[in-house]
Order: structure tokens, then sequence, then C-alpha cells
């Protein structure tokens, strides 16, 4: 199953709804690429990807180099927050590392209202 998703734009936060399954890497990349497009058309630097619906199959490797091409956004998005399946939560963890390792402010969480909070702190 591929990636199906859903992005609106309200009061200064880009809201993504994921479901699915991410094995392919290319195919996760237009995902991210999709969600970039939308951040700099509406001109949000708060991004918040409700991915509690989408199975991370994606290898180790794979997941690093996505968390590179992410984190070659960093100038011009201030935070991401991404609400993941409990499950996931290892996989999301490591992506979480790899691209604050490399200046991009992102948060993986179980719990949608820890990432509401953390999105607004400090805004």
């Amino acid at each position: 199953m591929a990636i199906d998703y859903k992005i609106r734009y309200n009061n200064g936060i880009l809201k993504v709804t994921t479901k699915g399954v991410d094995e392919n890497l290319e195919e996760v990349i237009e995902y991210t690429n999709a969600i970039i497009e939308a951040a700099f058309k509406y001109q949000s630097k708060l991004i918040l990807c409700d991915e509690r619906e989408l199975e991370y199959k994606l290898p180790t490797l794979d997941t690093y180099k996505l968390a590179e091409f992410a984190s070659s956004y960093a100038n011009h998005v201030v935070k991401i927050v991404i609400v993941c399946n409990p499950q996931c939560l290892p996989e999301g963890k490591f992506y979480e590392t790899v691209t604050t390792d490399r200046g991009l402010k992102v948060r993986v969480t179980t719990d949608i209202d820890e990432a509401e909070k953390w999105l607004n702190e400090n805004q």
C-alpha cells in the first residue's frame, strides 16, 4: 500500500495526515517534497505530521538518507513534529536524531497533545 496523505494549513501550522506504508525511499522523498512545497506555498515554518496510521518499513539506511535529505531544508522550516504509531517509535526516534544532528528541529512522539504543545512552544 502506498503513502496516502492530506495537507491542510490552519493558523500558521501545516497539518499533514498520513496513512499507508512507507516502504520505498523514492515515494517517501516525494511525500517529503509535497510537504516542503506546501510549507513554502503557505509560508509555514511549523509542520505537524500525524503519521499514526503510517507503517514505517524503510530500512535503516534509507531512513538515514531520508533524514539527510529532509535536513537540507533546515533553514526554511522552524519546527516539525511527527506523531507516529507506538510500534514505529524506534524508527521515528532514529529519524529525529539524524535530522536534529543536522540542524532541523524535529520531534517524534506518539502523543498528539504533546506534539501540539511542543510545536507551539516559544512561538
